[in-house]
């Protein structure tokens, strides 16, 4: 199985914020994280 990019902690971490930020604000750090990777290829 591959090893996930994330630790355990830092999952739940992320998941916790995103319970706290709105959807569009959580879309927009997907969207700008996305861009990023894409850019480093």
């Amino acid at each position: 199985m591959k090893k996930s990019r994330f630790t355990e902690e830092q999952m739940v971490t992320i998941l916790r914020e995103a319970d706290k930020a709105p959807v569009a604000e959580m879309l927009t750090g997907v969207e700008e994280a996305r861009d990023q990777r894409a850019d480093d290829l």
